[in-house]
């Protein structure tokens, strides 16, 4: 099972980022660690965190990189070795093509959505922003969307 990651950035720390790192794991362990391989783009908070539960459970993790982003980032971002430490313990990286001027633009929602089999979205709900439109293309393709938000969660 192919499973991919949206959700709101900022969620790290405090309440908010128990409650969801609680939800994944619950969710991330209802699949056999063999069947499983988590797809994300590992940025910080919930595609992290869903990256290293994968991980921890014994599947497989694919990243999914952006076109035109720096695979490890920049020297001065703070996310910077999470992010090299899940990069390495990948099993593929996906390294998305710049689109020509005139073409769609860079379109990560829709890659992801054409990698996998269901999609979870950390997400509050409201009809805004990244998670709102990959939950809305993974649910246009027939793909099963996970929503998780706690009660007690708030969107920074």
């Amino acid at each position: 099972m192919r499973v991919g990651i949206t959700g709101h950035r900022g969620l790290s720390g405090g309440i908010t980022e128990m409650l969801v790192r609680g939800e994944l794991w619950r969710l991330v362990t209802t699949f056999g660690p063999y069947e499983l391989v988590g797809v994300s783009c590992i940025d910080e908070g919930p595609e992290s965190w869903f990256a290293r539960s994968v991980l921890e459970h014994g599947g497989k993790l694919e990243v999914l990189v952006p076109a035109g982003a720096s695979v490890v980032g920049r020297a001065d971002d703070h996310h910077r070795g999470a992010r090299l430490r899940l990069m390495n313990e990948a099993n593929a990286v996906h390294r998305l093509a710049a689109v020509e001027h005139g073409g769609l633009g860079d379109d990560t929602g829709r890659a992801l959505v054409g990698m996998v089999d269901e999609v979870i979205a950390v997400w509050d709900g409201t009809p805004d922003g990244e998670p709102a439109r990959v939950a809305g293309l993974a649910q246009q393709a027939g793909l099963y969307v996970h929503r998780i938000w706690p009660a007690g969660c708030e969107r920074p």
